[in-house]
């Protein structure tokens, strides 16, 4: 009965996020960036802070998501980041002292990826998985974009209260990604985690509890009604 309740709230978060994409204009955009060559991707650096060694990939997951063209963000590497790869999250002071359309984001992300007796640097990981690991957090971000600043607060704080909470936003953030035609490369970057034999085991566990799995997205890509992967 989890099993059922889970996979329904799935399929009704992803069809949801998906009816309310502008497909039309996201279409002529995914089919402009297929004549794209690497140096076109600076379009999307409008309002961005990127560090050069994860640009062209920080670019390229831009890329899928349009409607963020605009929005201020930028991607700070970090020494560690507590539990996580990678945290997108509004700018505090934004959240008081801008609008919703130009509220600014951070996506922190650790320097280099801790393994159990090395560590590697974020730049080396293979290219599909740095690029969903970056989409996942732009994901997060696309669903930040219409909540209040109240609710974001809100949201801030049962994230960190609530493992059900977390799941929820994770699946948002997933949802997204692969309504933009990201799954291959979220597939890419949690079968990665998960089959890593020096990643630790504490973090494969809590990806496992509180994250969808590879399965779970295979059939997020199998149900996409427009059939968006790989079209960028």
């Amino acid at each position: 009965m989890t099993y059922l309740l889970i996979n329904t709230f799935i399929s009704l978060q992803f069809l949801l996020i998906y009816n309310s994409l502008e497909l039309t204009n996201k279409k002529e955009s995914l089919t402009e960036s297929c004549t794209t060559v690497e140096s076109d991707l600076e379009r999307f650096s409008d309002n961005k802070t990127i560090p050069d060694e994860i640009r062209e990939v920080a670019l390229e997951a831009l890329s899928y998501f349009p409607d963020l063209r605009q929005t201020e963000i930028d991607f700070q590497f970090k020494k560690a980041i507590h539990g996580s790869v990678m945290q997108a999250q509004p700018k505090i002071s934004s959240l008081f002292f801008s609008s919703k359309k130009t509220r600014g984001y951070r996506i922190k992300i650790s320097r280099e990826l801790v393994l159990e007796d090395d560590s590697i640097p974020i730049e080396d990981l293979p290219k599909d998985v740095l690029l969903g690991w970056i989409g996942h957090e732009l994901g997060h971000i696309k669903d930040y974009l219409d909540r209040s600043a109240l609710n974001l607060l809100g949201f801030g704080v049962r994230y960190y209260l609530s493992n059900t909470f977390i799941t929820e936003a994770e699946i948002a953030a997933d949802s997204y990604a692969v309504a933009f035609g990201l799954g291959e490369k979220i597939i890419a970057t949690k079968n990665f985690v998960l089959n890593h034999e020096k990643i630790p085991l504490d973090y494969k566990k809590k990806i496992e509890k509180l994250y969808l799995s590879p399965g779970e997205i295979l059939s997020m890509v199998d149900n996409d009604p427009e059939g968006n992967q790989e079209e960028n």
